[in-house]
């Protein structure tokens, strides 16, 4: 009955729009991050609420990497998705007109940044990059800004003599496959460190208040309790929810409206969707990202 109720309040929000035209279906493309089976679950709301919306059957698509996405979007196989701030980099330097940011994910307080975090085992005894030397570390997936982008160029500027070269400062440098993977993998003791993002605001032990710590709280996965902050990036801009800019302009407005006003239709969806407590989603625009593109062009010159 919730979901009716919202959906009833997002499409009237939505009246004197014009139908959809022009399409036969929308594809809404969920980014890694936990595994596939939870992110099309938390993302069924979604699902409801476009179909309701565009009035044609829209599909979920959680491929296993961050590339499925990316190369999604670039083929015209997927029409939306969240992306992380180097996804969306990675997006425009191979087309710039494929895809245009709108909107944003807003903190509680009402900033749109979050960090790469570092985090350790407590009982490793590890407190610091410094208690790193010789020890296993762990990215994410190469497309992920907070699981690799940032901390790719921030932690050597930590201190001297750290790179990020197997067998140099790090005994080992390795991919897991995305957050969830690395959380998993820091907490089963199998790498030492690994890196993955939260908005760092709220409390440690709730995995802050959104991000993929507070998403593996509320699968159970890991005790906040059993782990340790051992690094933090700078502020990262939150990544944009992109559409695929060849949509008509009446989709595009619609769906647009839709994210728009979901924090106030439907705070248990927005909750699902944007990985734990957050405002809903404010408009975004390319300017946003530039450092983002930027940093991930050097990245790729290397």
């Amino acid at each position: 009955m919730k979901k009716l109720l919202a959906a009833a309040l997002v499409t009237t929000a939505l009246t004197g729009m014009a139908n959809a035209q022009e399409i036969d279906g929308f594809n809404i493309g969920i980014l890694g991050g936990e595994n596939a089976q939870d992110r099309l679950a938390n993302h069924e709301c979604l699902k409801d609420y476009t179909e309701e919306a565009l009035g044609v059957p829209v599909k979920l698509f959680a491929p296993a990497d961050y590339a499925g996405v990316i190369e999604g979007l670039l083929g015209g196989t997927i029409d939306m998705a969240w992306l992380g701030a180097s996804a969306y980099a990675k997006t425009y330097l191979s087309d710039p007109e494929a895809v245009e940011p709108v909107l944003v994910k807003i903190n509680l307080d009402g900033s749109f940044g979050y960090h790469s975090i570092g985090f350790a085992r407590k009982e490793s005894g590890i407190t610091s990059l410094d208690d790193m030397e010789g020890k296993v570390f762990g990215f994410g997936d190469p497309n992920s800004t907070s699981g690799f982008l940032i901390p790719s160029i921030e932690i050597p500027q930590h201190k001297d003599g750290i790179t990020m070269e197997s067998g140099e400062y790090f005994k080992e440098v390795k991919f897991v496959g995305g957050h969830e993977q690395t959380i998993v993998a820091v907490n089963n003791g199998d790498i030492d460190a690994g890196v993955t993002w939260a908005d760092g605001q709220g409390a440690w032990e709730d995995g802050y208040n959104s991000g993929a710590l507070r998403k593996a709280v509320d699968a159970g996965l890991i005790d906040m309790n059993d782990l340790v902050e051992i690094w933090r990036s700078k502020p990262i801009p939150e990544g944009p929810i992109v559409l695929r800019t060849a949509l008509p302009q009446d989709v595009k407005d619609k769906m647009t409206a839709l994210m728009d006003g979901l924090y106030d239709a439907d705070k248990e969806c927005t909750y699902n969707i944007s990985a734990g407590e957050s405002l809903g989603f404010n408009p975004i625009t390319h300017d946003a990202y530039v450092s983002i593109v930027e940093a991930r062009k050097a990245k790729s010159a290397e």
